[in-house]
């Protein structure tokens, strides 16, 4: 698998990489953290986490995780293509609860 650049990605997905960078770096600057606090906290590198505040899209998404779990954000994100707000899950018949 190769490294990801932002050539080959969709705007809206570079768009949307930056603005998760956006809220990073605010909700960490919120905690009163420096960079070097939360990515010792995350087991990172003070550049990784640098890179993922300025939206790098090829950040490893459980890096992404790993640091929103530590900012305690991480409930929002396992909300995220859930069945229960997808407008594509089949309604339930006969009262069964869908399947997430």
């Amino acid at each position: 698998m190769g490294r990801v650049s932002e050539g080959t990605l969709p705007s809206e997905v570079i768009a949307a990489a930056a603005k998760l960078g956006e809220n990073i770096r605010a909700a960490r600057a919120r905690r009163g953290l420096t960079q070097d606090e939360l990515a010792k906290a995350c087991n990172i590198t003070r550049k990784t986490l640098y890179s993922l505040e300025k939206g790098a899209p090829g950040t490893a998404v459980g890096t992404a995780f790993t640091v929103l779990m530590r900012l305690g954000r991480l409930e929002e994100v396992q909300k995220l293509a859930d069945a229960k707000s997808d407008p594509y899950t089949p309604p339930a018949r006969d009262g069964a609860q869908p399947a997430t």
